[in-house]
């Protein structure tokens, strides 16, 4: 199995044993030889419950370490899934980049790495590389499903979503379609991400064979009820849609199926400055309606530039710091797609 090769080239080993029977607590070992620690390493939370035969399911959130929500709701669901819950085993990685989560960074304080752009990572790279590497190439494989939390983290908010990159292949499509709806988020998208190519964690599970699902859950760097509560129910109904936990789970709620496409559906800011926005989340906005102002507040008397949206859309995500550099994303938008 690819599973025993890539394991042993990774330096990275799990305490616990991701196939047993039961439920077990543990850590993911990552070897960082420091001042303060000559053979330290660094314990990323790892959890494995399994009742028998079943799907095999991967639950991640951390990948970035300030987007918080889904971070809250797994570490609710390990406390109160038991073996008698369901039927499969079920791996969850709540801090994936762990250094990251534990200084409330989107990329890591040890090297910078963004462990979302960082797949398929690199055995013998930075410790962001090699928590990549051992993700793709030892956890992945042998899943059936794997679900990605994130959230707009300290510099974007959205509306709660769920997403997953448009799939070539139709059966596979339909397969994710299903897991969107049954996570319930007020809006779920699809965009046209790379897959086989990419650097993300969907674009992993995609390699690995495995069906893969995001979100997007609030962000700026807050934790709302309304936020955790998509978060918790959605991830409770997909784990049953799969056929993983038995028993009741919270009603179905509808979703709005959109998608998101090229460059035209984002604005980002001319210059630095100060950014006003004129719209707010959850807004239907039109092709050269007003989208935001940025003011030079080093010269006041100077005129803010305007900028405009380039096409018709859903506001699903705003930018929060007002201060802003040529570049900074502002919003981007999405447009209804058939169901």
């Amino acid at each position: 199995m690819p599973r025993t090769e890539f394991s042993a080239m990774s330096r990275l080993t799990a305490d616990i044993d991701l196939h047993a029977e039961g439920k077990e607590t543990g850590f993911v070992r990552v070897p960082h030889s420091v001042h303060r620690s000559a053979y330290g390493w660094i314990p990323i939370p790892i959890v494995r419950i399994r009742n028998g035969e079943g799907p095999n399911v991967l639950m991640q959130a951390g990948n970035h370490g300030d987007e918080w929500e889904g971070q809250i709701a797994l570490g609710n669901l390990i406390r109160s899934l038991q073996p008698k819950d369901i039927r499969g085993r079920l791996v969850i990685l709540p801090s994936a980049n762990f250094p990251a989560a534990m200084e409330g960074r989107r990329t890591s304080p040890i090297d910078e790495g963004n462990l979302n752009r960082s797949f398929p990572g690199d055995a013998e790279g930075t410790i962001t590389q090699q928590i990549a590497y051992w993700i793709e190439h030892a956890l992945l494989p042998g899943f059936d499903y794997a679900f990605d939390f994130h959230s707009g983290g300290s510099s974007l908010a959205y509306i709660p979503s769920a997403l997953a990159p448009r799939q070539d292949d139709p059966p596979r499509m339909e397969k994710v379609v299903g897991l969107l709806k049954a996570f319930g988020a007020p809006v779920s998208y699809v965009a046209a991400a790379p897959q086989g190519g990419g650097r993300t964690f969907t674009s992993a599970a995609y390699r690995q064979g495995v069906i893969a699902m995001g979100t997007e859950l609030g962000g700026g760097g807050l934790v709302t009820p309304a936020s955790l509560k998509v978060a918790e129910d959605g991830m409770r109904r997909v784990l049953a849609h799969v056929g993983l936990l038995q028993g009741p789970v919270p009603p179905p709620t509808p979703t709005r199926l959109t998608e998101i496409g090229g460059d035209d559906y984002y604005v980002y800011a001319s210059d630095g400055g100060l950014f006003e926005p004129l719209v707010e989340l959850g807004d239907e906005v039109t092709a050269g309606q007003p989208a935001a102002r940025i003011h030079v507040h080093h010269t006041p008397w100077r005129e803010p530039q305007l900028l405009r949206f380039k096409r018709d859309g859903l506001v699903l995500c705003k930018r929060i710091p007002a201060r802003c550099e040529r570049g900074d994303c502002l919003f981007h938008l999405a447009t209804d797609i058939a169901a």
